[in-house]
């Protein structure tokens, strides 16, 4: 009569274990990554009152079963659904991350390493990514700053949000390219300052640059011909810079008739001075640009040097060249003294320095029509039939020019400008040439100093910043973890658990989580697996095993009660 009682008790309790799992579960209907448990019965003892027995052929009797009374119940086993996943829930934060597979994120409080699913994550004021309910940094690889790949190795904090991660070093513009067609009947490319093409580029420390080259069309019979010259570069507030020790190209000849007339208006020569119109104010003194025999004089300072350099500019505007000095002084004739011999406008002005009569500048303001002209670049030749680039340079195979912009400064790179794209076509009167920085592979185009503006985590948990100069950066790798026995964890709470020696080790390092067919989803948490339909079925087959039980006590209690009445 007793055992029955405690079987009863046994019974009670069992189910009241049972009851608080299921009341767990519920509770935890909506925690992040919950894994739901299970409980399982097992009975407890028996009493054996007779012991099993085999047959006697002698006597031709039969064995017996053993006689058994059993003691009560006990809760045999607490599951947990780990590997179960839960649905996702979208929240749209970049930082939440869901894991579709049978591994773990590793976390760490500084001194121990935890595992969760709960992928809820955050940056810190240190820049670390970490669990936004503990605080504990989520562990990952780094990148090895020799490769640029990451490197796996003892999992360490993601400090992602570092100092050295929040800007993406600038870079020299190296390459660049020039396309599109150059139409011969453009008026850009036969007027005199020709047609002027913008490159946009990049020194070592992130300063942009614009460099103005220009083309022009050669005259007579070679109207495919055209001149490529680097007229200027200008800073990113659109000063001038220096470029008197830059060589682009080399010097060459381009054959351009034009006719050169002195503004007699405006001015007038008196001898060797150039003076206005009314003889009133010098203009120009030879004597300052040239020596007495017709050679350029060498300035021996500053002042001398912008002395000559203000005359020859005064020069330059008397004859309408204004601004184009250089251009001007570069224009060339042949000799009439020597037919195999050219003489620029600068050899002219000499020899009327020198008192020549022959091979001089007119100063009576009839026009001279000057061949052609010297210049400091290269020659662009494309084919007349098919209007295709033909050679740059005299060269038919290097398609390329190189400027040599490391001469303004080590800040600088040189760069080389493919020009093979370019064409030579009819397009009513319109060129669409153009320079871009970069190859025509994208590469080598420079960048200025980029300030991080976003960061993403792939599907395999690697985490790339993206930089407001179009560049992007490996940060890191989230690790996870796998176990042979992951219900074999350790509930430490918070959503967290530990290894035990049933879950297996972890080994340090952790595992890529595309190795075993998983992968991460960001803007994503997992939800609990609690079914509540089961959860309340479970409940109900609960409930009415305590009742049953209780009745059990119930019962016996009666039956003692008549016992105690037999006396009476």
């Amino acid at each position: 009569m007793m055992r029955s009682l405690y079987s009863g008790v046994a019974g009670l309790k069992t189910h009241q274990t049972r009851m608080d799992v299921i009341g767990n579960n519920i509770a935890n209907v909506n925690t992040t990554a919950y894994k739901s448990s299970s409980m399982t019965f097992s009975e407890l003892m028996s009493q054996t009152t007779q012991k099993a027995s085999g047959a006697n052929a002698t006597t031709g009797v039969g064995g017996t079963n053993a006689k058994q009374i059993g003691l009560g119940v006990k809760a045999g086993a607490i599951n947990t659904a780990i590997t179960t996943q839960g649905s996702a829930q979208s929240t749209g934060n970049p930082f939440d991350i869901m894991i579709t597979g049978d591994n773990f994120f590793v976390v760490s409080n500084g001194s121990e390493n935890f595992f969760t699913r709960d992928g809820s994550f955050y940056v810190d004021g240190a820049g670390n990514l970490a669990m936004t309910s503990t605080g504990y940094n989520v562990m990952g690889w780094g990148v090895d700053e020799t490769t640029g790949n990451i490197k796996q190795d003892t999992v360490t904090a993601l400090r992602i949000m570092s100092a050295a991660n929040m800007t993406y070093p600038p870079e020299a513009t190296t390459k660049a390219n020039i396309s599109g067609i150059l139409d011969e009947n453009d008026k850009d490319v036969t007027s005199a300052n020709g047609k002027t093409v913008n490159l946009n580029f990049f020194d070592a420390r992130g300063y942009s640059y614009t460099a103005k080259f220009t083309f022009k069309q050669s005259g007579g019979d070679k109207t495919n011909e055209y001149s490529m010259e680097l007229n200027k570069i200008l800073d990113s507030t659109g000063a001038e810079i220096d470029i008197s020790k830059l060589k682009f190209g080399n010097r060459s000849q381009q054959k351009m008739e034009t006719k050169v007339t002195l503004n007699t208006d405006a001015y007038k020569w008196d001898g060797k001075v150039l003076k206005t119109k009314d003889g009133t104010t010098e203009v120009a003194n030879l004597a300052d640009i040239f020596n007495q025999d017709g050679s350029l004089i060498t300035p021996q300072d500053d002042a001398a040097a912008q002395k000559q350099q203000k005359a020859l500019d005064a020069i330059a505007k008397a004859y309408g060249y204004e601004g184009s000095t250089d251009e001007f002084l570069n224009l060339y004739i042949t000799s009439t003294e020597n037919k195999d011999k050219q003489l620029t406008i600068q050899d002219l002005l000499g020899n009327m320095m020198a008192g020549k009569k022959t091979d001089v500048l007119p100063a009576d303001g009839s026009a001279i029509t000057m061949e052609g002209r010297y210049f400091e670049g290269t020659t662009v030749v494309f084919n007349k039939d098919t209007g295709k680039l033909e050679s740059v340079g005299g060269s038919t195979t290097n398609l390329n020019v190189n400027a040599a912009f490391s001469a303004l400064g080590g800040n600088f790179s040189d760069v080389t400008i493919d020009l093979s794209e370019c064409t030579n076509y009819d397009n009513k009167g319109t060129s669409t040439i153009g320079a871009t920085s970069g190859d025509l592979d994208g590469l080598g185009t420079g960048r200025r100093l980029g300030d991080m503006i976003g960061v993403s985590i792939q599907k395999d948990g690697m985490i790339y910043a993206s930089y407001d100069n179009g560049m992007t950066k490996l940060l890191g790798q989230i690790a996870t973890a796998a176990f042979a026995n992951a219900s074999g964890l350790e509930k430490e709470g918070d959503n967290l658990y530990s290894a035990t020696l049933n879950s297996g080790e972890f080994d340090g390092i952790g595992v890529d989580i595309t190795a075993g067919g998983g992968y991460m989803s960001t803007g994503q948490l997992e939800m609990s697996n609690v079914d509540l339909s089961s959860e309340f079925t479970e409940m109900i087959t609960t409930q009415r095993g305590f009742q049953a039980n209780s009745r059990i006590i119930t019962v016996s209690d009666t039956l003692l009660e008549e016992l105690t009445n037999l006396k009476r």
